[in-house]
């Protein structure tokens, strides 16, 4: 999705307008995360009821922390059944937020589900949802194209339930340049989605993740319009770059603003982390900020730690971040 910033900063004024103009209503605003059904390691206690009790949310782990462990960019060390164990046994954490790469050909693999099963409960572990990422772009402007990607997710809608997760992650990806044709593709494409989930008991949520997404009043907009109540976002701390070069993120949208708007339509929050300094504070998302918006908004639920930073191993990111919310998490009460 390639743009001028000037094309875009003039579509965002038209977008913005015609929200105005159309009066959308919100869509479903509950925001806890369990409502619906709902080589490096780190030794580390349990978080247990008593330490999570000061804080409003509790901590969950997204799988992509350990993205390079599963072998992106780097050799592999860990397969994807090992992910509950080291979850709960190497960073103290009892739920886990899969991403579909990690065993994308296994959705309709029974036994391999029943084994996903086995392993989390043998340790105490809550699944929570499944991040999906490459089954097509749900607000491609092509009809067809945009069906068969609605219907490339239907197996992880039923993987999901089976899991116990009470949602699957998507993605808002388009193939235009258009901010309201790319609005009206997201909106036929995700309620389509949402509509066959519904039957099952999940919710579909959406996260800022690049491009139009990444415009907080794009996307709640597009959560307006659609307007169901197991239709949301999972707004992510980072991921706000709407347009990348060569050179890094041309066209940024401030992450506070995004957080802000896609709240009220949160079912699962991410918890973004790169880099820290030595207080142990990440230094590109001010966490007081952002955990005081996800507080106002009411939100009770999980915040999942996605560490993706390079400046430390994994484990040595999961357990900063961890840190981190728990610091600012039990300072908010």
């Amino acid at each position: 999705m390639k743009r001028t910033r000037r094309k875009f900063i003039k579509q965002s004024g038209r977008i913005a307008l015609g929200l105005g103009v159309l009066g959308w209503t919100a869509c479903g605003t509950e925001n806890n995360s369990e409502t619906t059904n709902n080589e490096d390691t780190a030794a580390t206690t349990t978080t247990t009821p008593e330490t999570t009790a000061e804080m409003f949310f509790k901590i969950s782990l997204a799988q992509w922390s350990l993205h390079k462990a599963h072998g992106f960019g780097a050799k592999p060390t860990m397969d994807n059944l090992d992910f509950a164990y080291k979850a709960k046994n190497d960073y103290g954490i009892e739920a886990i937020e899969y991403v579909s790469q990690f065993f994308k050909d296994k959705a309709k693999d029974m036994e391999y589900l029943k084994e996903m099963n086995k392993r989390a409960a043998d340790n105490g572990v809550k699944q929570l949802l499944i991040m999906i990422d490459r089954e097509g772009n749900l607000a491609e402007t092509d009809d067809k194209t945009r069906k068969e990607a609605v219907e490339n997710h239907y197996k992880w809608v039923e993987a999901a339930k089976f899991l116990g997760c009470h949602s699957i992650r998507v993605n808002a990806a388009t193939n235009s340049d258009s901010m309201e044709d790319a609005a009206k593709a997201a909106v036929d494409g995700l309620g389509s989605l949402a509509t066959f989930a519904k039957q099952a008991g999940l919710n579909v949520i959406v996260e800022n993740h690049g491009g139009f997404s990444s415009n907080g009043a794009w996307l709640a907009g597009v959560m307006s319009q659609i307007n169901m109540d197991n239709c949301g976002t999972l707004p992510d701390f980072g991921n706000f770059c709407i347009e990348r070069t060569d050179d890094g993120c041309a066209n940024e949208y401030d992450r506070y603003t995004g957080i802000t708007e896609l709240m009220p339509f949160a079912k699962a929050v991410s918890a973004k982390s790169h880099d820290f300094n030595a207080d142990g504070d990440e230094i590109h998302s001010d966490y007081t900020r952002i955990l005081k918006i996800v507080k106002d908004a009411g939100y009770k639920g999980y915040i999942g730690i996605e560490y993706e930073g390079s400046s430390m191993t994994e484990a040595e990111g999961i357990m900063a971040t961890k840190r981190l919310l728990e610091k600012v998490g039990k300072a908010m009460g």
